[in-house]
């Protein structure tokens, strides 16, 4: 369904058609209207994206240490943490092995894009993978999922600051080292209910690798000066930051978008339960990741794909697909007002705020 700002508030004919206990298409429906070879990843072109986006990087480094004005280190900032955040979504099909059909080449290059922007490749492949598995279950989801009312008015009064007011520069980070309120468990300890035993040499490797680039950037700081962090790397990292927590929450944070307890949960009306969003001259830079529902349906699709995926799938899910054009601060602070938890009993419900709770 497209969504603008008056229909926000008029979504009862929309709860009422998804309020029926079977979907009417099924995983098979989608699959078979969406042709063939978007299923198939093409290396040459997932390799061009990659080496773009690393020469894009390259040459942003080159023009802010030629010009080193700080009339420009704001400016770069801004571009560099967007592509920080272009490598990730990179990285990201490669976590979902959608980059290539080389497990190998899958992880050498998930690598290479995330750990020199502090992402621990296979912690992150591994939650993420949990989260894409479970998307939608109140019980079970890994990413954004919404706390009940009652978790709500339990929080820390500094939990519930960073988590509803801090979040675009510290969700990420902190997840990172101990997961949301809840749940516990480090993206770096092989021993993190995260993974699984047989995962344990993955966790050590990707920690490993990250541990050796903090030691990098320490080293660096040592000889270059705290100003040399700041304007090379700090800088730009809390701008991707900004980037992957703001696209992951409004992936998943509507008030329209329906949450499910137990056995109510399916896999698929999980994966529809996600929101595309325009990111307008952004959606190519960051190789069009606002183009969400496509991709939780069949994760294992390139992201070069996507657009064209979408497009075949629509006429079968009618409604049941959510798309939103309005603009992504608007979208945001709408949000951010108005899905703070939902209500601690019901199979299927919807984010709401203490206002509502009031009437």
């Amino acid at each position: 369904m497209q969504l603008d700002s008056v229909q926000f508030n008029q979504n009862s004919v929309l709860k009422s058609a998804q309020d029926e206990e079977k979907l009417p298409f099924t995983l098979a429906d989608l699959k078979a209207a969406i042709p063939a070879e978007c299923f198939q990843p093409n290396v040459a072109k997932s390799l061009y994206y990659f080496f773009r986006d690393v020469a894009i990087v390259a040459g942003l480094y080159a023009l802010a240490n030629y010009l080193d004005s700080w009339y420009f280190w704001p400016i770069f900032w801004v571009m560099q943490g967007t592509m920080f955040w272009a490598l990730f979504v990179v990285g990201h099909d490669c976590g979902h092995q959608s980059f290539s059909k080389h497990k190998w080449l899958n992880d050498l290059v998930g690598h290479l894009s995330h750990i020199p922007i502090l992402v621990p490749y296979h912690g992150w492949r591994i939650s993420h993978r949990t989260h894409h598995k479970n998307t939608g279950s109140i019980e079970n989801d890994e990413s954004w999922y919404p706390l009940s009312e009652s978790q709500y008015q339990e929080l820390p009064w500094l939990q519930k600051v960073i988590r509803y007011y801090l979040f675009l520069p510290l969700a990420y980070p902190i997840y990172l080292f101990q997961r949301t309120p809840g749940k516990s468990g480090s993206h770096f300890d092989p021993r993190s209910s995260l993974f699984k035993p047989s995962e344990k040499w993955d966790i050590i490797t990707s920690t490993t690798l990250w541990i050796c680039m903090v030691g990098l950037l320490g080293f660096l700081t040592y000889q270059w000066g705290w100003m040399w962090l700041i304007k090379y790397y700090a800088g730009p990292y809390i701008v991707f930051v900004i980037w992957l927590d703001l696209v992951t929450y409004l992936h998943h944070t509507e008030q329209e978008l329906p949450w499910y307890r137990g056995d109510n949960w399916t896999f698929l009306k999980g994966a529809i339960s996600t929101i595309d969003r325009d990111y307008g001259i952004f959606n190519h830079i960051h190789h069009d990741i606002g183009t969400h529902v496509a991709h939780h349906i069949f994760l294992n699709m390139p992201h070069y794909n996507l657009l064209k995926a979408t497009e075949a799938i629509k006429p079968v899910m009618g409604d049941y697909y959510y798309k939103s054009d309005v603009p992504i601060w608007k979208a945001l602070l709408h949000s951010a007002k108005v899905c703070r938890f939902v209500p601690d009993e019901g199979a299927k419900v919807y984010h709401t705020y203490e206002h509502e709770t009031v009437k």
